[in-house]
């Protein structure tokens, strides 16, 4: 017999999980609908975001300034009131059912029982599938969600692909806001962030699809439509940047260092 979704006391059934899962973020099975129960963590200590402060500084690049994740109460606190903020303003993110000081339920963003892929692991699936018109797709899309959230008066978090997940529908829904960019950086800086962590996540795709120099053009057709500032910021941050194309494009040096070099190739003209 199938419960009726619009009897469930989520609250009520958030409490119960809070005090009993045994794991900060799990699913939950109620009636015909997934949920998922994320409980606040330890608090997280400072000392990554001065040294990042300080590298920032000596670099002369503000869009590295560290944005602060509290952990605990307070990063549940700031998840619920982005998620909510976001969901307002027309962007998709997961649907809050209840929310308390240590913890939350949000819905499931795929059918029940069925893991929602990111859009990061559906570019890479394409790839092994030797599909390089699809990757460009799937790049473009990821592209116009950011586009969409920036229009709203927003910005996303980390906007790296792994947090962009694709629902059954193919839209890609903007997940993990445990800190808020805009409430320590300006609005055009966190655009300027997002913009160059989704460049980050995904060029070495592009390139290894042979799609970069197409997908060179869909970004600078993608950065003139930003504001004026938010263009600026991203000039002096390449420019800023310009040691990134003294790097080997070999393997050999690991992945990490061949994501960045991709980016380095997919920003600059």
């Amino acid at each position: 017999m199938t419960t009726n979704v619009s009897a469930i006391d989520y609250s009520a059934f958030l409490r119960q999980q809070l005090a009993t899962q045994p794991h900060n973020v799990m699913s939950h099975v109620l009636g015909n609908e997934q949920i998922w129960i994320k409980r606040a963590g330890a608090p997280h200590g400072t000392g990554r975001y001065r040294a990042m402060a300080m590298l920032a500084g000596l670099l002369r690049l503000p869009v590295l300034r560290p944005v602060p994740n509290p952990g605990g109460p307070a990063a549940i606190a700031t998840e619920v009131r982005r998620l909510r903020d976001l969901a307002a303003r027309g962007v998709r993110v997961p649907e809050v059912l209840a929310a308390q000081e240590n913890g939350f339920a949000m819905r499931h963003l795929g059918r029940v029982g069925e893991e929602a892929h990111s859009l990061g692991n559906a570019i890479e699936r394409t790839l092994r599938a030797h599909d390089p018109a699809a990757v460009l797709s799937l790049w473009q899309q990821g592209l116009d969600a950011l586009a969409h959230v920036h229009h709203q008066g927003t910005c996303l978090s980390q906007a790296f692909a792994r947090n962009m997940v694709r629902d059954p529908s193919g839209a890609v829904v903007c997940i993990d806001f445990e800190d808020d960019p805009a409430a320590v950086l300006p609005l055009p800086l966190c655009h300027v962030r997002d913009a160059l962590c989704y460049a980050h996540s995904t060029a070495i795709f592009l390139h290894q699809s042979g799609r970069l120099p197409e997908a060179r053009e869909r970004w600078a057709a993608w950065v003139a439509q930003g504001d004026g500032e938010m263009q600026a910021l991203l000039a002096t941050s390449i420019r800023r940047m310009g040691w990134m194309r003294h790097l080997p494009a070999s393997r050999r040096l690991g992945r990490d260092l061949q994501r960045v070099r991709a980016a380095y190739d997919l920003l600059v003209p």
